[in-house]
């Protein structure tokens, strides 16, 4: 029980930093008058907190910060089932707390609105850039797989010892550097649901998508890299 309960509690503490680096960046920092960070910082933002999480409590939980990832593994056989329940539960509240904490934060500011989004994922009228539900859904399932290819590619046994975070954070910074503009970039159903709840509205009933999408995507790349490895025992 208490080993569950560390591993849960690594998670918590994972998906909080990574949501509220990554969308208190583009909340907060995005489009600051004369010294926004842009597209470009936020992606590097997302990208910094698995790498900086990964390396605190990776060695706890095995910095999954991610229900996609943890369905993922599952498929992949690097995952027990008996706790994906309880590590997609820590990490989506560890969501909820960092949406919670970033609203406190960007409430303080005068003329602050949640209508504009508040860094929530959207298709449709609600993309950043229009793109629509299907193109929405094709990228975010595509992305999710590929990363979660680097993920257990990352971690194998024949891997370079000790890089994983590295290499992990900098696909997640390719991954938003690409699809910011069509969707906001989930490829992570606790990431989207941690500031959904709180812009409500729209964000609620398009956050289906941010779920079905990511898991879909990494149960998909974790199938197809377990091939790969049987591939490999094969010869």
């Amino acid at each position: 029980m208490n080993g569950i309960l560390k591993k849960t509690a690594a998670e918590f503490f994972g998906t909080f930093w990574l949501v509220f680096g990554g969308c208190g960046s583009a909340v907060l920092a995005a489009a600051f008058p004369g010294l926004g960070i842009g597209f470009a910082g936020v992606a590097l933002a997302f990208g910094l907190t698995v790498v900086t999480m990964a390396y605190a409590v990776g060695h706890i939980s095995g910095a999954h910060f991610n229900p996609a990832i943890s369905f993922g593994l599952w498929a992949g056989g690097r995952f027990s089932g008996k706790d994906v329940l309880p590590y997609v539960v820590a990490q989506v509240l560890g969501g909820i707390f960092a949406g919670f904490i970033l609203y406190l934060i960007a409430s303080g500011k005068e003329g602050f609105s949640l209508s504009a989004g508040f860094a929530s994922n959207g298709y449709g009228d609600h993309s950043p850039g229009g793109y629509s539900l299907v193109a929405a859904l094709i990228a975010e399932i595509v992305l999710t797989a590929m990363f979660l290819m680097v993920v257990m590619g990352a971690t194998d046994k024949k891997a370079p010892a000790g890089f994983a975070p590295l290499a992990i954070g900098l696909a997640l910074t390719l991954i938003h550097l690409i699809s910011i503009p069509v969707t906001n970039t989930s490829v992570n159903p606790a990431r989207s649901t941690g500031v959904a709840l709180f812009a409500g509205g729209w964000a609620i009933q398009q956050l289906w998508l941010f779920w079905v999408a990511p898991i879909a995507g990494g149960i998909i790349g974790a199938i197809v890299y377990r091939w790969f490895g049987d591939a490999r025992k094969e010869n």
